[in-house]
């Protein structure tokens, strides 16, 4: 029996020769990934363990992203420890405010995760670096400081779910309409501790931003990962920021899905997902009039030159609408230079937004754009949940950047299509 392309990964980081879905297994790893919110537990635990040195100081990443720059007293000290805990053990990466980015934009971009990898991350959007052709996934803290002390991991192996597509996008439409409408169609949990494999010609046509896009939502569905096939738009992105060998795997012929979904790329529309949950996706055919507050442009989701790019082609020449706030977030130092190397965003000032160093800030209710009860934002976040941004009557909409920027226009939930 053949295995899957992540079926092939675990096997080849636990030195099988073949895997089953449901098999246990004791998994080398990478890549141990942790920011200021869950690494400062993670070191407890470490501690707790008697351990005095981690495994490998090139295969920890710790990136100050959520809270950061700090909000307040307890987010500061979060990050001191963090910060001490990475000088004392000498963690190469080691990324603070000022060369921090949002943690799954930063990796990538600085080429610590290549094709064929296996990276464990205490953070659930870990997920994103399937796009890359590698097994990523989220973890618990306890799991981060076990894989910082042992350079292992515990790990189920998934069954998965085939996404074969086919066609190409349209435009306004980008991989962040494409993830929110396959979790409209087969729900939150429709791939519950499985692998989400996204194959087929529709591949081709899909740039690495989207990829990186879709493989962050896969959590979002329930999936364990996302992955996408290695094809030569992956391996330009990886020579391009990597000095690791990449290696390639690629799934079986024969190899066994619980289901195959098909996805005509050419037939997915701007849509959003209203609150609570990002299962709860509408077409614009579907949706009123409705009245927003505030629109987010950012996160790990969709925060990279190529998101900002779009918005601004929406948003150019012309002004937000009165009363909303826009916030506009690269995800990365580099992508924040390119923003201003563009003039982007001179653009984006100009039409009345604010623009924020990079943080995850108000994607989980952090800072840089807290909600006020009963106000409404649309975000090119990843998550929709009762007061995720803020007071729990507050609501929150997911949306393309193109969808984002022309909300933030209109100042109500609007196509790009229309603009």
């Amino acid at each position: 029996m053949g295995m899957t392309m992540t079926q092939k990964i675990l096997a080849a980081h636990c030195g099988k020769d073949t895997l089953t879905a449901g098999d246990m297994i004791m998994a080398n790893v990478d890549l141990v990934l942790g920011n200021d919110v869950t690494t400062p537990v993670a070191i407890n635990e470490f501690n707790k363990s008697g351990c005095d040195c981690v495994f490998h100081k090139d295969k920890i990443a710790m990136v100050l992203d959520h809270f950061t720059p700090n909000k307040d007293i307890k987010s500061a000290e979060h990050s001191k420890q963090v910060r001490e805990f990475a000088a004392e053990k000498e963690i190469t990466n080691f990324f603070d405010v000022g060369e921090m980015g949002v943690e799954h934009a930063l990796l990538p971009e600085k080429g610590l995760v290549v094709c064929g990898d296996l990276v464990i991350g205490a953070d659930s959007h870990t997920c994103t670096y399937g796009a890359l052709g590698a097994f990523s996934t989220g973890v618990g803290s306890t799991d981060m400081a076990a894989g910082m002390a042992t350079g292992k991991v515990w790990l189920k192996v998934p069954s998965a779910i085939k996404f074969n597509l086919t066609g190409s996008l349209r435009k306004n439409v980008s991989g962040k309409d494409v993830i929110l409408t396959i979790i409209g169609q087969i729900g939150v949990d429709g791939a519950l501790y499985r692998s989400m494999e996204f194959t087929g010609d529709g591949v081709a046509n899909l740039t690495i931003d989207d990829r990186l896009c879709i493989c962050n939502m896969a959590i979002e569905a329930g999936a364990k990962n996302g992955i996408f096939p290695v094809d030569d738009v992956t391996l330009d992105y990886v020579k391009e920021h990597s000095t690791k060998v990449p290696v390639v795997y690629a799934a079986d012929e024969d190899a066994t899905y619980d289901q195959v979904i098909e996805i005509d790329l050419a037939k997915i529309e701007p849509v959003v997902a209203f609150p609570h949950l990002p299962e709860n996706v509408k077409t614009f055919s579907e949706i009123g009039d409705i009245k927003i507050d505030q629109v987010v442009i950012g996160s790990c989701t969709n925060g990279r030159l190529s998101d900002f790019v779009a918005a601004a082609k929406i948003m150019e020449g012309k002004k937000i609408a009165k009363g909303i706030r826009v916030m506009i977030i690269p995800a990365t130092q580099k992508i924040y230079m390119d923003c201003l190397k563009l003039g982007l965003i001179e653009q984006f000032i100009e039409a009345g937004c604010a623009v924020s160093t990079p943080t995850c800030g108000p994607c989980l209710g952090g800072h840089m754009g807290i909600l006020a009860k009963g106000e409404r934002c649309v975000a090119t976040t990843n998550r929709n949940f009762v007061g995720r941004m803020g007071d729990p009557k507050s609501e929150v909409y997911l949306a393309s950047p193109e969808t984002a920027a022309a909300c933030a226009l209109t100042g109500k939930i609007t196509s790009p299509d229309t603009i």
